[in-house]
């Protein structure tokens, strides 16, 4: 399989990709933007990917990481047009749906907590195990 890596200026591709005979079998979606609307579209396409049945794993980094606190900014949890949805209703959405979702192993350290401010469903990658789903051969990697 070709292994693919998008961001978010190279979606474009995406929708030009292979066929879905030839579509990865795994999804890792790597969000660190710190825009709302970016973030919000992370969401979008990773639950499209969950409907045709690819496995999926989210790792927040970054601002993206706050989509992951139970008590999050308004940044993350404002609803946004056309649909009003907001990037942590649609992240919970996706945990919902089976989506493992994790923040990057120094998102709590930098800010000074531990992972009980995060919300249900959310854990703490370990950077080997990160390493190895990155470099799947069958795994799609997505960048936000």
């Amino acid at each position: 399989m070709i292994r693919k890596t998008l961001t978010a200026l190279g979606l474009a591709a995406a929708f030009a990709a292979p066929a879905a005979a030839d579509m990865e079998d795994r999804l890792v979606t790597v969000v660190t933007s710190p825009e709302p609307q970016t973030q919000l579209m992370s969401m979008v396409l990773t639950m499209q990917a969950m409907e045709k049945g690819v496995e999926t794993h989210v790792l927040l980094c970054g601002p993206a990481g706050d989509m992951a606190l139970a008590e999050a900014p308004e940044s993350v949890t404002a609803p946004q047009p056309p649909r009003d949805m907001s990037p942590q209703g649609l992240l919970m959405a996706a945990i919902e749906n089976g989506a493992t979702v994790e923040v990057c192993a120094i998102y709590l350290p930098g800010r000074g907590e531990e992972p009980e401010v995060l919300m249900d469903g959310v854990g703490v990658a370990q950077p080997p195990a990160m390493a190895e789903k990155l470099l799947d051969d069958e795994a799609a990697v997505w960048s936000f």
